[in-house]
């Protein structure tokens, strides 16, 4: 168990096994390569908080990555643990790191393009839009969206016209 005076390689630790917990729902993701851990804080009592920001309002993941980095915490020898959620900043698909694009397309899911910084509300749009999508598989743009809901709500799911192969898309947020 981490002692009261905790110091920097404790802080470096929990960090290290906070960032290697995966995503319930993206398993080949960490919690850091998607973007959903905020940090990392330990105090001098030894208390270690790590911070998470929901992927959406009501994400039903959340409650498994909170216990999932509860127990890695606790098995990387921090005895008081605490998981806190943070919502703002909001969480946006930009947060994915180039090492989780590269995951999920190895994966067989299409990366979510940049959407850029944002001041203010967000904007609405009523209309359908499309994406740019382009196929995991092959690397083909001519590709459709079959179904704009996919294994999870954050998903869709999309198949290439030139490989005939279907695919999931993370759609941005």
């Amino acid at each position: 168990m981490v002692t009261p005076g905790a110091g920097p390689a404790d802080l470096a630790r929990a960090r290290a096994a906070a960032e290697a917990v995966c995503d319930p729902e993206l398993p080949m993701l960490t919690l850091a390569d998607l973007g959903v851990l905020c940090g990392v804080d330990i105090e001098a009592s030894g208390a270690v908080t790590a911070w998470i920001t929901p992927t959406y309002s009501g994400c039903p993941a959340m409650a498994e990555m909170a216990a999932d980095l509860d127990t890695a915490l606790h098995a990387a020898g921090f005895g008081d643990v605490r998981v806190r959620t943070r919502l703002d900043p909001p969480w946006s698909t930009d947060r994915i790191t180039e090492r989780g694009r590269r995951r999920l397309a190895a994966a067989g899911i299409a990366p979510p393009g940049p959407v850029g910084p944002r001041t203010g509300p967000v904007p609405l749009v009523l209309a359908p839009t499309r994406p740019a999508v382009r196929c995991p598989q092959c690397g083909s743009a001519d590709t459709q969206e079959l179904s704009r809901f996919g294994s999870t709500s954050c998903k869709a799911l999309w198949r290439c016209r030139g490989c005939l192969e279907p695919f999931e898309y993370v759609k941005e947020i």
